[in-house]
């Protein structure tokens, strides 16, 4: 069942969890969280970002995205992650996307505002939602990167958040509180008084966690409950299947051929199975 953002998020609010937000820039990956989703019998939002055109086009993965989501058994958001220019924007909402995230973050602040009430514009035309991002969760926006320690890092303010939302019109927006894209090699220092302040400032808006991956139950739950609502996770789903695939190279007895298809089925279980996990602690199943 094909939904917006808006939806879903309103359905977060009403039983204080987080949507897991997950990226598919492949055919399996896209199988993979639907399956889960579906066998969890949890809302979920699909999303592609720009950074992943080096995988697969959006325009080979776009509509895939679309048909999936019609044909879920749950509600699913198609959604673009970190759309970096509004020429791309603009190609994601023609195709039927029903969110985008305009990312303008390393935009100085009224740059970052005037494109994204562009934004705004295009996608309510449509009868999409949008996310925004105000700081930066560092230089590793894209999803590359160890997670270790990055001064670039800046911290999403309250009181700036109120001005951002009320400019702007978004939905949801993306607020950096302690969080890295990719793999964390430090225990992440999460600040959950920055989430409880854009709530109260901006009068609850849902707040996105970007960097979602690699984080404890602990903290996710948390976080959640100082007001996140979107949680995107990405990089130890990858990561679960590439551990797969090895392991099951490694498993092969010697004169057994590797098949790639086969590789591809043990990457889609190990998928399945993270994002289940996953899905579990941002809903508070046990």
């Amino acid at each position: 069942m094909l939904v917006t953002l808006k939806e879903i998020l309103k359905t977060a609010e009403e039983k204080q969890i987080a949507i897991g937000a997950f990226n598919a820039p492949n055919l399996e990956s896209l199988q993979a969280v639907t399956a889960a989703a579906e066998e969890m019998d949890l809302p979920v939002v699909i999303q592609f970002a720009q950074s992943h055109e080096i995988y697969n086009p959006v325009e080979v993965m776009g509509p895939l995205m679309m048909q999936f989501a019609r044909n879920a058994k749950i509600p699913m958001c198609v959604h673009l992650d970190h759309g970096e220019t509004l020429e791309y924007v603009e190609k994601c909402l023609d195709m039927g996307f029903t969110s985008i995230m305009y990312d303008g973050s390393r935009l100085p602040y009224e740059e970052n505002v005037e494109n994204t009430k562009k934004a705004v514009a295009m996608a309510k035309a449509k009868g999409a939602s949008v996310e925004a991002e105000l700081g930066s969760m560092g230089k590793y926006e894209s999803g590359a990167g160890d997670g270790s320690e990055d001064d670039t890092k800046i911290y999403t303010d309250p009181v700036q958040a109120k001005d951002f939302v009320e400019r702007t019109g978004v939905d949801a927006l993306a607020c950096s509180f302690g969080t890295t894209h990719g793999i964390y090699l430090t225990k992440p220092r999460l600040d959950f008084s920055v989430v409880e302040g854009v709530r109260r400032e901006t009068g609850g808006i849902p707040v996105v966690m970007h960097g979602g991956s690699g984080v404890s139950k602990e903290d996710f739950h948390a976080a959640i409950r100082a007001g996140v609502r979107k949680i995107n996770y990405f990089t130890y789903m990858d990561k679960a299947a590439g551990t797969a695939v090895v392991e099951w190279a490694n498993s092969l007895k010697e004169g057994q051929p590797p098949f790639f298809l086969n590789a591809e089925i043990e990457a889609k279980k190990a998928m399945k199975e993270n994002l289940k996990e996953a899905m579990k602690t941002f809903a508070f199943i046990d």
